[in-house]
């Protein structure tokens, strides 16, 4: 087994309302301790924690109702971190791979850790149809970048480089900026193969006159 397969032992975990992609960015803001603690222990080790959807539960976890997070979650690494008041961080972090988890605990302080393995890379797009279909999606993209920047600049959601040539990048940008619902979102993010998650955000455009 490879090093990049090696399975992930005491992955720490935060359970969010929101869903991460690979290359997406995550603003967050941390105050509670158990959190503070993590940030801070993976900026000491340069190591990632995991973003997963809450299945169940809350953010702010309560002894009779316990996070329960989603078993297919991704990897975040820390890009900056900065001290907005005594007691809280304002941290951007980056999603980098996938991952499904195999077990999780909770620790002593509340936080949840997870046994992970990472996910593997999509499936190439193929097949002249969705090929079309990725390059109008490339299209919107641009488009929705570029209307955001004639705005802000600085409030372009995205990391660059724009990869609008690549159909993950393509479809997983999509996926975060478009009003889809949560769970569908997270199914979004899910799948292995660039050119199913081109088909159904394609189709979503569609449907809501945006191709």
């Amino acid at each position: 087994m490879s090093s990049t397969n090696a399975v992930l032992a005491d992955l720490p975990l935060f359970p969010l309302h929101t869903v991460l992609f690979p290359d997406g960015l995550l603003p967050l803001k941390i105050f509670e301790a158990r959190y503070l603690d993590m940030a801070r222990n993976c900026l000491r080790e340069n190591t990632p924690f995991g973003v997963c959807l809450l299945k169940s539960g809350g953010e702010v976890a309560q002894p009779d109702e316990p996070s329960i997070p989603e078993t297919t979650g991704c990897l975040a690494e820390i890009e900056q971190c900065d001290v907005e008041t005594f007691g809280m961080l304002l941290v951007r972090a980056r999603g980098t791979r996938r991952f499904r988890l195999l077990s999780h605990r909770v620790e002593a302080s509340g936080l949840l850790v997870g046994m992970a393995e990472p996910i593997g890379d999509d499936a190439p797009l193929e097949g002249t149809d969705r090929l079309a279909k990725f390059g109008a999606c490339a299209e919107v993209l641009e488009r929705i970048i570029e209307t955001i920047r004639e705005r802000d600049t600085d409030s372009v959601p995205f990391a660059e480089p724009f990869r609008l040539d690549d159909p993950t990048w393509v479809s997983n940008r999509l996926a975060e900026v478009l009003p889809i619902a949560l769970r569908a979102r997270q199914k979004l993010m899910e799948l292995q193969d660039a050119g199913a998650r081109i088909d159904v955000v394609h189709h979503y455009m569609q449907q809501h006159q945006l191709l």
